[in-house]
């Protein structure tokens, strides 16, 4: 370890801040930002500015992109050797998540820097959650190449992927993007969410061409755009969820596990899969009086 930098008493926050409606931003994140951190490491000065504002909170900002990342990362380095605590922001969302800060956190890590991460708003996380596709095994994969030879090449890589993948796209690149999404991907089910947490936040449901064509009729397209693809082997909902669960039920399948089947068939959540076999007169086992049986 340098030895200029063992007696560090400054500490780097990383500070997840609201991605569109500003009531977001923890307690926890306002205080660091307000109390603990002298100085306030950005993307852009005036979009964080905005957020400071609303909170009235007055303290200096520090530009920190991907233009100037070594050089304010040893500016960084310099101010927490000093005794300063920093606070790191992105625009939107958390730091590091498809937005700078790697270089200053492993290089604070590296030098025994206490690194403090702040929870708080994603995109990725709150496009997942709401999208009704299967949340226990995920892939995040950030921003797809801009250029269209390149990005088919890494759907490509996508095809057999099983899990979710959740990403980023730009709204000027989302219809040829979906174009390419159809026609490698296939018919899988696929949820567009934009201007997530906004006035106008909106989630679009369907297959990629289903999706694109909803967007083609529109001219533009506008906002920040959040994609949850389902994995490989899944399928658009479709048909009666309870009448899937009777008929693997007459084939001989356990009552429970048919549910579990026809929710990742169909992109429901289990629970809602449940409620609808239950509302159709299914009757999935109660747990409580098997589990009495056992014990007679």
């Amino acid at each position: 370890m340098d030895g200029t930098l063992q007696y560090l008493s400054g500490t780097l926050y990383l500070v997840a801040t609201p991605i569109g409606n500003l009531e977001d931003l923890t307690l926890r994140a306002l205080r660091v930002l307000r109390d603990d951190a002298a100085v306030i490491a950005c993307e852009d000065t005036r979009q964080t500015q905005k957020l400071l504002e609303h909170y009235e909170i007055r303290k200096p900002l520090l530009s920190y992109h991907e233009h100037n990342e070594a050089s304010r990362t040893a500016e960084i380095l310099k101010r927490l050797a000093e005794g300063e605590s920093v606070a790191l922001v992105s625009d939107a969302g958390t730091p590091l998540i498809s937005d700078p800060g790697y270089r200053v956190v492993t290089e604070a890590a590296a030098r025994g820097v206490k690194v403090v991460p702040i929870p708080g708003p994603s995109a990725a996380m709150t496009a997942l959650v709401a999208s009704g596709l299967p949340t226990d095994e995920f892939r995040f994969i950030g921003f797809l190449p801009p250029k269209s030879a390149a990005r088919r090449r890494r759907l490509e890589t996508l095809k057999d992927e099983t899990a979710t993948v959740v990403l980023y796209e730009s709204p000027h690149r989302i219809v040829d993007a979906l174009a390419d999404m159809a026609e490698i991907l296939g018919e899988r089910p696929m949820v567009l969410a934009r201007e997530l947490t906004k006035i106008y936040e909106e989630f679009l449901r369907g297959t990629p061409d289903e999706i694109r064509k909803a967007l083609a009729g529109r001219g533009t397209v506008k906002g920040e755009i959040t994609l949850v693809i389902g994995g490989a082997g899944e399928v658009v909902q479709s048909g009666d969820p309870a009448a899937e669960v009777a008929r693997l039920k007459g084939e001989g399948v356990d009552p429970m596990e048919a549910i579990k089947r026809v929710a990742k068939q169909m992109g429901l959540p289990k629970r809602e899969v449940y409620r609808l076999a239950m509302a159709e007169g299914s009757n999935p086992p109660d747990t409580r009086q098997d589990t009495a049986r056992k014990d007679r």
